[in-house]
């Protein structure tokens, strides 16, 4: 059983020093809850899980928290996949969520399994979801100071491995800020977050440039034909630095084989199988 989360590219974490420990510190817990959670539930439910913990915490930017778009409001994506099934689910541009993986779980029993903007609402309204609103004072702060010449580059994610040796990967974002309203990022695609039963992956960075390459679909097509995880990624992003790409990416393989890489410094992350790993 092996689980690794993310917490995307944040730029201050290369200069504040109290706020890349209060990353670490989280990233830290919320890795170990979720890695106990998967001694009883599939892979599938623990990425769901662990997904949502991080959507909880204001430090990232997904769920609570997020950027806010330029028209002051904030739009939230997110999707999920399980590898056993092969099934895709998830929602873009939704509003006044507290947990959008969670409405993408809920999707991923329908027919109809990626809905965006006042549909995802809709649907999510229906099925109990309460109205929330994610902005925190100090993402107001930002949005008034146009603090957007910034780069922030944030999702959250996670992939875990369970004891029947499923995979999944679920990913969730609230985008890069100020951006054209209803911008998609590639969080609710599967350039951003998929799995099957050969590999999971979920990206962080520049949505452009992940779906470009169609990165986490690459990746883990190419273990399926064979490649190691690492080959995988290795050769993604080679192809990635072609067009100076800015992307990052979490994955375990069916084999257990547990691998990260970033195309920049400072992809915050964590894993744990029989140790807690965290980013430097």
């Amino acid at each position: 059983m092996k689980v690794i989360i993310h917490g995307g590219f944040f730029s201050e974490s290369a200069t504040n020093q109290e706020t890349k420990k209060a990353k670490q510190d989280a990233l830290s817990s919320i890795v170990k809850h979720a890695h106990d959670f998967l001694k009883t539930h599939t892979a599938l439910e623990t990425v769901v899980y662990a997904v949502s913990l991080l959507e909880d915490d204001e430090l990232f930017n997904a769920g609570l928290g997020s950027q806010i778009q330029s028209d002051g409001k904030v739009r939230l994506s997110a999707s999920l996949m399980d590898g056993k099934t092969q099934r895709f689910s998830g929602v873009i541009n939704i509003e006044d969520i507290k947990n959008p993986i969670q409405v993408g779980r809920k999707l991923l029993d329908y027919e109809d399994r990626v809905l965006s903007g006042e549909g995802a609402s809709a649907l999510a309204s229906k099925n109990g979801f309460s109205y929330f609103n994610p902005i925190t004072p100090q993402r107001q702060l930002e949005y008034e100071a146009k603090l957007n010449q910034q780069e922030r580059k944030g999702t959250v994610g996670c992939v875990a491995l369970d004891a029947e040796g499923n995979l999944a990967a679920a990913t969730s974002t609230g985008g890069k800020g100020f951006e054209i309203p209803c911008r998609v990022s590639d969080s609710a695609t599967v350039a951003g977050n998929f799995a099957n039963q050969y590999a999971g992956i979920s990206c962080t960075g520049v949505g452009e440039d992940i779906v470009n390459v169609a990165l986490a679909a690459k990746i883990v097509t190419r273990v399926t034909d064979g490649f190691t995880l690492k080959d995988a990624c290795d050769k993604s992003f080679a192809e990635l630095k072609s067009f100076d790409g800015f992307a990052g990416v979490i994955g375990i393989s069916a084999t257990g084989e547990v691998y990260h890489i970033d195309s920049h410094p400072y992809m915050v992350w964590a894993s744990f199988d029989d140790e807690l790993k965290v980013f430097p």
